[in-house]
């Protein structure tokens, strides 16, 4: 059982990582029917979220269904932060996540996500102020394991986030240098888990794409949680899938090509429906090739998924693939 706050998931947690641009009310929707236990929404910017632009603000739309649900914020003022996370409680989110690991470039430089691995005086300041801030909602913290392979910081910092009054650590495998290449390293993930220290749950997170996998990183490391982010773009079904093989030791069978096309007709008019034609339309095509892949000729049907601008042109030839290959 996990517990972070007032939150109690009863079986072996499986969550979908915050991920920009992907985990908006659309896709959270259909992770939840397929079995993901808590979600994130996209990065809010705290600098953002203060100035109330409309768009960051967007971004903290919560429904009741897909409880429990956190809203992720980061930045690297920490009185902007803590602000932030008093408007983002009006939103009513189950938690607030802070973070301290995205490790794209645009936001690693200029000392948010991933960036305050390179101050950690900082990073401490600005948990702090959030815990300060929002005593009644239970705050987590992202990041990884640090800033390059010389500076692999995790074991240590992951006590003095603890002592900052955090309710739960999630930890990806690997350096912000490293991006998303190379395997992710779970030992270090697994010697905070095994530190005696630590008493908050502890959530691991990095190439995580199979049962498999999930099964080999749980027996392994003994995480309380494991966090499915890439691996679940296109296959929302992963959460499903690592669930009945970890419950059953049954590989289940893949989503049918009809199942898949009916999930991608409703993630892209919910997408729509909430963002708008062009943008919903957009932020879809990254998820057509995990949707149908392995599927035989498919490089025309793609091509007509990712350029076109017609909804209407857009759900025939979601049709069309189901009557090819059902």
């Amino acid at each position: 059982m996990l517990k972070i706050g007032n939150i109690e998931i009863n079986r072996y947690p499986l969550i979908l990582a915050p991920m920009e641009d992907v985990t908006d009310v659309s896709f959270r929707y259909i992770c939840k029917q397929y079995g993901a236990d808590l979600m994130y929404t996209e990065f809010v910017a705290s600098e953002a979220l203060v100035r109330n632009i409309d768009k960051t603000v967007q971004k903290m739309h919560l429904e009741d269904s897909e409880r429990p649900v956190g809203i992720q914020i980061y930045g690297h003022d920490p009185l902007h932060m803590a602000e932030a996370a008093q408007i983002a409680r009006e939103a009513k989110p189950d938690l607030i996540d802070i973070n301290c690991g995205c490790p794209v470039k645009k936001i690693a430089t200029r000392g948010d996500g991933a960036g305050l691995l390179q101050n950690v005086p900082l990073m401490l300041e600005i948990v702090r102020k959030v815990v300060e801030a929002v005593p009644d909602v239970p705050v987590t913290v992202k990041t990884r394991l640090g800033w390059d392979e010389d500076s692999k910081i995790i074991p240590e910092l992951a006590e003095k986030l603890q002592d900052c009054g955090i309710k739960a650590l999630a930890i990806h495998g690997r350096t912000r240098m490293q991006l998303y290449k190379g395997e992710a390293d779970w030992t270090l993930i697994g010697q905070v888990k095994n530190n005696p220290r630590i008493k908050i749950p502890i959530i691991g997170n990095g190439d995580v794409d199979s049962p498999e996998k999930a099964k080999q990183m749980i027996d392994r490391y003994g995480v309380d949680g494991i966090m499915i982010g890439r691996a679940a773009v296109g296959c929302p079904w992963i959460f499903k899938t690592v669930r009945e093989y970890l419950e059953t030791g049954v590989m289940p069978e893949e989503p049918s090509v009809t199942e898949r096309v009916n999930l991608a007709k409703l993630q892209l008019k919910t997408s729509m429906d909430w963002k708008g034609d062009k943008r919903g339309i957009l932020e879809m095509r990254r998820h057509y090739s995990q949707y149908f892949k392995a599927l035989p000729d498919f490089k025309n049907y793609r091509m007509k998924l990712v350029t076109s601008m017609d909804p209407d042109e857009i759900f025939r030839v979601l049709d069309e693939i189901n009557e090819k290959y059902s």
